[in-house]
Parts: C-alpha cells; sequence; structure tokens
C-alpha cells in the first residue's frame, strides 16, 4: 500500500467511525435533526451532518508529514470556495487532494442508505493538472446504523484495486490491518439481462430526459417486454454507483445531467444539480478494478480539481458493454441536437 493511499485510508476510516457514532446516537434518540439544510454552496445543499465532518478532514490532514506540503485541499463546504492551503502558501502546491467527505448525504441522513467517503491525491502538474493525474484514491462506505460492516475501495496508480471489509467501530477507527480482502471485479455479462442499468435521474428537471434516455436504451437493445429485462438502481452517490460497478452488481451507469442541461438551455445558477469533480474522486480505483469510464461523448474523462464544474460520464462493466450502449448514447444526443463530441 503507498503512503498516499494508505493516509486517504485512515483518513475516510475516522470519517466512517465518527459517522457510525452520529447515526447509531440518532437512531437511538429516534431524530432525523442529520437531515437539517444548513447552508448552500457549490450549487448544492448542505445539510447538518456534513458539518460534523469537516473539521475532522481539516485537522487530520494538518497532523500530516512534511513531505505532503504545499498541499492544497479540494472539497465541498470547506475552506474559501471549497479550496483550503496547507502549509507555505506563499508557494504553489505540491500536492492537491479532493476529497467529497459525504457522497450520498441525503440518503444516509435519512438512515435509508449507506453514503461513501471519496478522496483522490494528485501530484501539482500545472493548470492542466486533473483527477486522470491522481496517484491514488480510495472510496469507503459510511455506515447506516443498522449496519455492522463496511467496505473499502483503493485505486494506485498503475495497480489492480483493491478491496477491504471492516467491522464497524464506534470508538476508534478500524486499524488497516484489520480489514479483509474482499473482490474487486466488474461484471463479465456481455449482456443486459437481468442486470442493472441505470441512466442517472435522481432529481427533478432532468428526469424526463433520463427516463427518455432509458427507454431508447431498453428499445435500442431488444429489451421491451413484458416481463422486464433489466432494472435500474436510483442511488444518490456517484461513489455508490461506482461501487456497484467496480464488485460486478451493476453493468452500466450513466450520468449525463450537465449534458441535460444544456438540452435544456440552463446556465450558470440555473443548472439541475449535476456530478462535479469531487463526486468522482474515486475514477482511478473504478478504472483500475477493469470497468470501462468515459465522459458522455465516449472520450477519456479527465475531471478538473475544482467543485463547480459538471462532469458527465458513463461507466461500463465492460468492453462489450460499452460497445452495446454507447452507440444509443452517441444517436440519443445527435438526436437531442448534441453532435457527439460536442
Amino acid at each position: 500500500m503507498s503512503d498516499w493511499s494508505e493516509r486517504l485510508l485512515r483518513l475516510g476510516l475516522r470519517i466512517q467511525t465518527h459517522v457510525a457514532r452520529l447515526m447509531q446516537a440518532s437512531a437511538a434518540a429516534g431524530s432525523f435533526d442529520l437531515a437539517d439544510a444548513v447552508a448552500e454552496e457549490s450549487g448544492d445543499r448542505i445539510y447538518a451532518i456534513d458539518r460534523e465532518v469537516e473539521p475532522l478532514i481539516e485537522a487530520e490532514i494538518a497532523a500530516w508529514p512534511d513531505e505532503c506540503f504545499p498541499l492544497q485541499l479540494i472539497a465541498e463546504g470547506i475552506g474559501h470556495n471549497g479550496v483550503k492551503d496547507f502549509g507555505n502558501t506563499k508557494t504553489e502546491p505540491r500536492w492537491r487532494v479532493i476529497i467529497d467527505p459525504i457522497d450520498g448525504t441525503r440518503m444516509l441522513m435519512y438512515d435509508k442508505r449507506p453514503a461513501w467517503f471519496l478522496a483522490a491525491a494528485v501530484p501539482e502538474r500545472g493548470p492542466d493538472t486533473t483527477l486522470r493525474d491522481a496517484v491514488a484514491s480510495v472510496l469507503i462506505e459510511l455506515p447506516t446504523s443498522r449496519q455492522h460492516l463496511a467496505d473499502a475501495f483503493l485505486g494506485e496508480f498503475d495497480q489492480p484495486a483493491r478491496g477491504l471489509r471492516f467491522r464497524i467501530q464506534t470508538d476508534q477507527p478500524p486499524a488497516i490491518g484489520d480489514g479483509l480482502s474482499i473482490p474487486v471485479r466488474p461484471s463479465r455479462s456481455s449482456t443486459l439481462q437481468d442486470g442493472f442499468v441505470t441512466v442517472v435521474g435522481c432529481f427533478a428537471g432532468t428526469r424526463r430526459l433520463a427516463a427518455d434516455l432509458m427507454e431508447h436504451i431498453a428499445e435500442a437493445t431488444g429489451n421491451v417486454t413484458a416481463i422486464p429485462q433489466f432494472f435500474d438502481d436510483q442511488y444518490i452517490s456517484t461513489g455508490g454507483q461506482m461501487v456497484q460497478l467496480m464488485t460486478g452488481r451493476d453493468r452500466c451507469c450513466i450520468d449525463l445531467r450537465p449534458l441535460f442541461n444544456r438540452i435544456l438551455g440552463r446556465t450558470g445558477d440555473e443548472r439541475f444539480l449535476e456530478v462535479h469533480p469531487y463526486d468522482v474522486a474515486g475514477l482511478l480505483a473504478l478504472e483500475n478494478s477493469g470497468a470501462i469510464v468515459t465522459d458522455g461523448f465516449g472520450q477519456p474523462l479527465a475531471p478538473p480539481l475544482d467543485v463547480t464544474t459538471g462532469i458527465h460520464w458513463c461507466g461500463y462493466a465492460n468492453r462489450e458493454i460499452q460497445q452495446l450502449i454507447e452507440p444509443v448514447v452517441r444517436e440519443w444526443l445527435i438526436g437531442r441536437g448534441l453532435p457527439f463530441g460536442a
């Protein structure tokens, strides 16, 4: 395990332990106070549970060794406009760390489904630095009050993705050595039969377009029958969607919300909620699992390191699934007035 993957894993496990304690206390009190909205930042709403973990992240990073600094942290709700500098602020950062402390807040705060801590470490490579330059990334499960196990997935440069399973603790974070190895392998199926295929349409505004594209995929692949041939799963967590692909549970996930906003003519503050770069911080682990990841136009996904850019992405379990679905997405986008690759 590299130094950076270990640092990010330790940080995520600390957040996991804190969240487990919060969720169990909330459940015991029969309260959903963690779901109180407290702010709106970077085009999204911030809830009480989000504010609970931000100080822990800053304290943990400040204690990292000197070799990590100067460092720029990029995370929704932290610092000024989602950026906070650590170390000598008069020089360019050596490292950038992009984090989504709780990806899937809306499901977790009501104790419905786990959320995910997402993070990536990226060496500074100048103004063209993107998430594709990451040397380590992690996706760490943040449990509901009913869980006793939670998973973590690690991506390291030029190494296969790894999975670990931890017993949840509420007093102190589990030791890294206590994690049990679990398989990381996307589905090998070459068809959509009896699998999950999702076009993300969690929120009002872009939902009609998502449903239309989903129906188009079903029709174009010959899967409209009386008995459903495949299913969708509107998991309100990009990290959660990535994990479903990495572990063979999903065949495909498509999130084109920035392109949907373009089709609808919505720009600036009028855009309906989109994925941001921190939501896809687990990209390295997903690609190193063997899954195929592109942007909505079929090009390599290379998100900038900020908290505002809208990201469209497509994840495929394997090359055969990509070859089955990508031409359908291309056709649909062209039909909606977006030249493929525009």
